[in-house]
């Protein structure tokens, strides 16, 4: 095996000539910047391919796509990723047990429920029996991706070193693209002759997935990026098309995976990796582990549900293909972007914890985890990005956050398991950046509405989140970007975060864990002006009003175009609920009508609302295996309004509507 020496002598020279020839950085005037204004990570760049003869704009790229050039503080990425490079490291990071049981469950409240049963019923129909799914031993993730030990036996620095301090971690990659390069006898160092020992870096075991990662790298570079990173170092990469040599991909000696799917765009490999739909017993109710269906031609798919695993990719793969646990449509890999398929676009996974909202959805699991480690790599997004605008057109939904939601803004279906519903993705999962990868950026307007949309800077918005670390739930959180924005009662600093009836049925403030989601607004969500004064804007928030900081010189909350409701005249307070149901009049003689629960919160008159959608009542009635006999039942129109962090339902007939 080659290795490199540490040639402390070419490193300085390369910090200094090789500058020259190096990415422009930013400068104060807009042009190339000179050596003592450009950044210690664009130098780290620049110093790397230098020492290693890998092309800078190709180092640059591919940190891109793993990580944007952000460092973490030395937290590991949802696939054991650390650094700029994110040099793998499986046997340092820990797996982690699903969110859809007792392993990954947290409540509402941030304590762990991994030593009872979890309270969400990951398919939320209670006209059936209580699901309560348990995975299988956690299991030992597959090794394949543990790119730092070739690391550091190419560039001599210990793993601790190359998982903690960004230069290194940036040296250990260039040593790594340069290895793959030599090793796959590539010929010719432009940045195009690079394009096998990219695919290779991915670390994708298939041909397709490797494809798809090095084209993006590839994109990237002709698209040019820069960014200044939650750490604070400007970066830039500028624009430039490469010719990249695609046939070096057939000498990787990669398996060919399925690469084309009917339920997949064409320009991203969708691996068909089906959940099973089994009858279990006798009884033709006990089956599993989703539902068959007709949609759209049945139902309109109105929604695409935003997960995270909680787990590796490979433990969430054993789980989705159990029988007896639960399922989703998609999964989506952290290191490379794989993207592989479980269930028909036309059937019903059971994976949002509410009935209504799975069987009017598409659920997208993302390898990762919401609390620790808290970032989520570019190729993750991009994928699950083509992935969603691909679905979005071919269902016609809408690219909003009224339509793209996670799971943590999915409503309870009665009151007694509001408080258990989760809250994935979390705070870290970036929605502006995954919205302008959508095609979608999240929009605003010139002037007062009375709607306003939240959007922070995700980057700098660092919170003081605690609950990141299991060993220590009190313990602060490392400071990170956040789409979070939270609600206080007055418009000050000090005042208490709002009450939660759910959440904190004694009338007590909610708190900073990270899990608390009952006085926290997220990107893209759009919300009804209760007031301003001085910094503050208030909003109407789960009945009451809510308080953001939102001064002029950094807003977080501007204002936006949409639809309005308010209860109708008279009405005094209405109620909300958590699913869409028909009334009972509507249900045909063999279908029990479903209960018309409404939650814990109401609308007073004069208070008003964002609408998402309106939606006819639904209710599909699917208790058998025989999908022969499964019955949409329809009703009167309920309007999706942003009621608090999560949405809620309001019949159309006690609200009036416009546009504003």
């Amino acid at each position: 095996m080659d290795t490199f020496p540490r040639r402390t002598a070419l490193r300085a020279a390369a910090g200094t000539a090789g500058l020259a020839a190096a990415t422009a950085g930013f400068s104060a005037t807009g042009g190339v910047a000179s050596a003592a204004e450009r950044s210690a990570r664009q130098r780290a760049f620049t110093a790397a391919a230098a020492e290693f003869g890998v092309p800078e704009r190709v180092l640059l790229a591919v940190s891109y796509l793993e990580s944007r050039w952000d460092d973490h503080g030395g937290r590991p990425s949802s696939s054991a990723g650390y650094g700029p490079m994110h040099l793998t490291d499986l046997r340092t990071a820990a797996a982690g047990g699903s969110h859809h049981d007792s392993r990954g469950s947290t409540t509402a409240a941030g304590d762990t429920a991994g030593t009872s049963s979890p309270v969400e019923d990951p398919r939320g129909d209670t006209a059936r029996r209580t699901l309560r799914p348990v995975s299988p031993a956690e299991g030992t993730p597959t090794e394949r991706l543990q790119t730092i030990d070739l690391a550091a036996e190419l560039t001599g620095v210990d793993k601790e070193t190359l998982r903690t301090d960004p230069v290194e971690n940036i040296r250990g990659g260039a040593a790594l693209l340069a290895h793959y390069h030599r090793t796959s006898g590539a010929r010719g160092h432009e940045p195009g002759d690079f394009y096998g020992a990219v695919a290779r870096y991915s670390g994708a075991d298939d041909e397709a997935t490797a494809g798809f990662f090095a084209d993006e790298v590839y994109a990237v570079l002709a698209e040019g990026a820069e960014r200044v990173t939650v750490d604070g170092e400007p970066v830039r990469l500028t624009a430039s098309a490469a010719r990249p040599d695609r046939t070096q991909l057939r000498s990787l000696g990669l398996r060919t995976a399925e690469a084309a799917s009917p339920e997949g765009p064409d320009d991203l490999p969708v691996e068909w990796i089906p959940a099973p739909y089994e009858q279990l017993s006798d009884d033709p109710g006990h089956y599993g582990n989703h539902d068959q269906a007709r949609r759209p031609d049945s139902q309109r798919i109105t929604h695409i549900v935003v997960h995270d695993t909680e787990c590796t990719y490979d433990v969430a793969l054993g789980l989705v293909q159990d029988p007896e646990y639960v399922s989703w449509h998609y999964t989506i890999r952290s290191s490379d972007g794989h993207v592989a398929q479980h269930v028909r676009t036309e059937d019903v996974g059971w994976h949002a914890g509410n009935w209504y909202v799975n069987a009017k959805s598409i659920g997208i699991e993302h390898e990762g985890f919401a609390a620790e480690p808290a970032w989520y790599t570019e190729a993750m997004y991009r994928a699950s990005a083509k992935l969603v605008r691909h679905l979005a057109r071919r269902f016609r939904i809408p690219l909003d956050r009224h339509h793209i939601i996670g799971h943590d803004n999915v409503p309870g279906t009665t009151p007694e398991n509001v408080a258990g519903m989760h809250w994935d993705p979390g705070p870290y999962w970036d929605w502006a950046h995954y919205f302008e990868l959508l095609g979608a950026e999240l929009s605003t307007w010139r002037a007062d509405t009375g709607l306003v949309v939240i959007l922070p800077d995700f980057d700098a918005n660092h919170l003081p989140f605690h609950g990141c670390d299991a060993d220590d739930p009190s313990a602060a959180c490392p400071a990170t970007g956040s789409a979070m924005v939270m609600l206080r009662t007055e418009p000050r600093d000090d005042a208490p975060l709002l009450n939660d009836p759910a959440l904190n049925p004694d009338g007590s403030p909610q708190s900073m864990h990270l899990s608390d989601w009952g006085s926290r607004v997220v990107t893209g969500q759009v919300y009804a002006v209760a007031g301003s004064e001085g910094d503050w804007t208030a909003i109407w928030f789960n009945g009451t009003k809510g308080w953001l900081k939102n001064p002029a010189s950094a807003p977080v909350a501007r204002p936006a175009l949409g639809v309005v409701a308010a209860p109708k005249a008279g009405s005094g307070r209405i109620p909300v609920y958590g699913r869409a149901y028909p009334e009972a009049s509507a249900y045909p003689g063999d279908v029990p009508p479903q209960e018309l629960a409404p939650l814990q919160y109401s609308i007073p008159e004069g208070q008003r609302y964002a609408v998402g959608l309106v939606v006819d009542a639904e209710y599909y009635h699917a208790k058998t295996y025989d999908e022969s006999q499964h019955v949409v039942v329809r009703g009167e129109k309920y309007a999706q309004v942003q009621l608090g962090h999560r949405v809620a339902y309001v019949r159309l007939a006690d609200v009036d509507t416009w546009h504003v």
